[in-house]
């Protein structure tokens, strides 16, 4: 926990106590809530639109955030070192900028960013955000610590800081707008060019609030035209009345601010990956914890009434080893709900603490760039460190102990007098104080180590990449049975002992609709076929080839690559010729002539969750040409939280085809069927006497058309109603 500094002591004389009325004010505060409600509209709107050049992971997102608290950052330090041009300078630089960037509208990327081939998709997200929305983003995160900079020298406030709630408010009625209101409606296309035009809205109200700043100021130029120097500093201040904090910026304090802010964005990050990657892959969940994140910091800087230490820090060191005990737990109705609750004490406790911390109003902007500074610190060690130094998701295991430790150095400290202004806690309270905080850490770090053993016991293999963890552990009864994992979701498994070795099993057993379709084909056209997988995982589907076929799997992760060689052997020993291509499977196809597939499966999946880009009407433009005549396409449509199936059935009658579902239940869950999983998976095909053969027509029924769904596409697809 940080040090509490005392608030700056700042009074206003009575001549400039009172504050602006509304038709002054409103500028400032139209302009903050505009550029927070487009700051936060355009994230998910440009993450949409890159999604399926990328592969649809959450990993996108993950690393857009990267580049948002990047430019965040980059933005604040421009303010920061900016005010020092003068208040009029600095608009009239801020004014060009502002044109320049309308210059980049509108802002949706165009098809030339799609990625060629397998390169480094970090690094290709962040160099075309930067691109295409760099400028706007960048200017757009400057307003915040700008327009209260503006309205403090406009009117002598000593406490802006309440634009900063207004502007957290905004960016959280664009995050809950975006999936109920705007992307039900609008597809990508019309968002960016009503995004577009709301931003050249911004610029105009930016510049014009920059020149009522400045103009007709009542205070003296030396106030105007704060922060100052340190040679200015004071003078003229003490002049219209004010006492001015002048004691230095320590480095201590401004360490405690990226702390604070830091640590904030690293529980925010944390939580949802846990909950999104190992719990359950639940479309929107990651709304929840980013509402509750902006929440707190609309809270914490609204008014220090809701901001309560008696209260958050005790729910703080409960939440903090009860969060690590219940992280081997998988279930979405009584994990969630904890560790967002969780999340949100840890924020209001860190962002509570910005709040007490904040610094006489000379110092906003520098506040502002280790505020950002913390946040994008934060969203890189997650993103990007913790994916290159931890073979697991460990890194809600590491933020938990570091706050714990943090709570119980803050405990240890109300023994030293000096440890905080004013009289010293008595020293009965600072050592039953001491000592809660030393047992939450002790078993904050306990729980965390026993979530760790958990998370890996009985693991052969586990390695990470921008796609996520995967996993494979080993069953050695009833059967010996080798598991593939990809987050908490099973992707595929084989039998051990060379009288199982390369059995069909999982959600491709005879009974599935990948085995009743082989079966069928066997019967009616045994000549070779050429088949095309998207997605690898085990590789189980490559044991249904034959001599003389040809099976050519498409994979986007080099890890799941690389361990189903290592640890499977499915297409290894498959009798068919097989392939591998590696990257996304629809770009892969876009990008070669036509296959003449008789079969083509798309078994795509990031952890339990389907990418929409593979079921849109341009990605089954693209299956459609590389089928061969009367070939069949497979969806695997098992999936807890997600109905596709309504879908796929749209599409096939979008492009004459019939669409019919097999589900397969396997009767026994021990002996010959212990490998066998539940599933459900859809044919299509325009070939209408194979979906009458006796080995498909028996066990397939047909699917029910939803006047109420429109048919999917890149730019609009409705997640919302599809929902189980």
């Amino acid at each position: 926990m940080a040090q509490t500094a005392a608030p700056a002591n700042t009074s206003i004389a009575p001549d400039v106590r009172r504050g602006p009325v509304l038709s002054e004010a409103l500028p400032y505060a139209a302009t903050v809530f505009l550029s927070a409600f487009l700051l936060f509209l355009v994230q998910p709107l440009i993450a949409n639109r890159i999604l399926p050049w990328f592969g649809g992971s959450s990993a996108v997102w993950t690393t857009c955030l990267v580049f948002f608290q990047s430019a965040l950052l980059a933005g604040y330090a421009y303010v920061d070192l900016a005010a020092r041009l003068g208040p009029r300078r600095h608009i009239a630089l801020h004014a060009a900028l502002l044109l320049a960037s309308l210059a980049l509208l509108p802002i949706l990327p165009s098809d030339a960013w799609k990625p060629g081939g397998s390169q480094n998709p970090i690094a290709g997200i962040l160099l075309l955000l930067a691109a295409t929305i760099g400028l706007p983003y960048f200017l757009l995160s400057t307003t915040t610590p700008l327009v209260q900079a503006w309205y403090w020298r406009r009117f002598n406030r000593s406490a802006p800081y309440r634009l900063f709630a207004l502007s957290n408010l905004a960016s959280l009625l664009a995050l809950i707008g975006y999936p109920l209101l705007f992307e039900p409606w609008l597809d990508l296309k019309e968002l960016g060019f009503a995004w577009s035009a709301l931003y050249a809205l911004f610029a105009l109200l930016t510049v014009t609030t920059g020149w009522l700043a400045v103009r007709r100021d009542p205070r003296p130029a030396a106030i105007a035209g704060a922060p100052a120097s340190p040679a200015t500093d004071g003078g003229p201040a003490r002049a219209a009345g004010t006492r001015i904090d002048e004691r230095p910026l320590r480095a201590g304090t401004q360490f405690q601010w990226v702390a604070l802010s830091a640590m904030g964005s690293v529980m925010l990050l944390a939580v949802t990956n846990h909950v999104t990657q190992n719990v359950a892959s639940v479309p929107f969940l990651w709304v929840l914890p980013l509402s509750l994140y902006l929440l707190s910091f609309i809270l914490c800087f609204d008014h220090p009434r809701w901001y309560r230490r008696w209260l958050f820090v005790p729910l703080l060191a409960v939440a903090l080893p009860w969060m690590a005990h219940e992280i081997p737990s998988m279930q979405l109705k009584t994990v969630a709900p904890l560790f967002f609750c969780g999340m949100f004490v840890c924020c209001m406790v860190c962002h509570g603490e910005l709040a007490r911390l904040r610094p006489d109003p000379r110092r906003l902007t520098r506040y502002y760039l280790m505020l950002a500074l913390g946040g994008a610190l934060g969203s890189v060690l997650v993103a990007v460190v913790a994916p290159l130094v931890l073979a697991g998701y460990y890194e809600l295991h590491i933020a938990l102990v570091v706050l714990a430790a943090l709570l119980a150095l803050r405990a240890l400290a109300l023994l030293s007098p000096r440890a905080q202004p004013g009289p010293p806690a008595p020293a009965l309270a600072a050592w039953l104080a001491c000592g809660l905080g030393v047992i939450v850490l002790a078993a904050t770090c306990l729980f965390a180590y026993r979530g760790v053993r958990e998370y890996s016991a009985d693991v052969r293999v586990m390695e990470r990449d921008f796609y996520g963890v995967v996993r494979v552990r080993d069953r050695l009864a009833p059967v010996p049975y080798r598991l593939m994992y990809h987050g908490a979701i099973v992707h595929g498994g084989q039998l051990l002992g060379d009288a199982y070795r390369n059995r069909p099993s999982d959600y491709f057993g005879p009974g599935s609709g990948v085995g009743r379709l082989f079966s069928a084909l066997d019967a009616m056209h045994p000549e070779p076929r050429k088949v095309g997988i998207i997605g690898l995982g085990a590789g189980v589907i490559a044991a249904y080839g034959r001599r003389g076929d040809e099976f050519t799997f498409y994979e986007i992760s080099p890890r799941v690559i690389e361990i189903e060689r290592r640890e499977f052997s499915f297409v290894r020993d498959a009798q068919a010729r097989t392939g591998i291509v590696e990257g996304d499977g629809r770009l892969s196809l876009e990008r070669e002539a036509p296959r003449g597939y008789d079969v083509l499966a798309i078994d795509a999946f990031a952890g339990d969750s389907i990418p929409m880009h593979l079921l849109s009407r341009e990605a089954m433009a693209t299956y459609v040409r590389h089928l061969a005549p009367g070939g069949v396409l497979v969806f695997q449509a098992t999936n807890r939280f997600i109905n596709i199936v309504p879908v796929v059935k749209r599409l096939a009658s979008e492009f004459g085809m019939r669409a019919v579902l097999v589900s397969d239940t396997p009767r026994e869950r021990e002996g010959a069927d212990y490998w066998l999983c539940s599933t459900d998976q859809i044919l299509v095909t325009r070939d209408a006497g194979l979906l009458a053969s006796a080995r498909i027509a028996k066990f397939s029924g047909e699917i029910e058309d939803r006047a109420d769904l429109p048919t999917f596409t890149d730019s609009h697809h409705n997640l919302l109603r599809i929902l189980h």
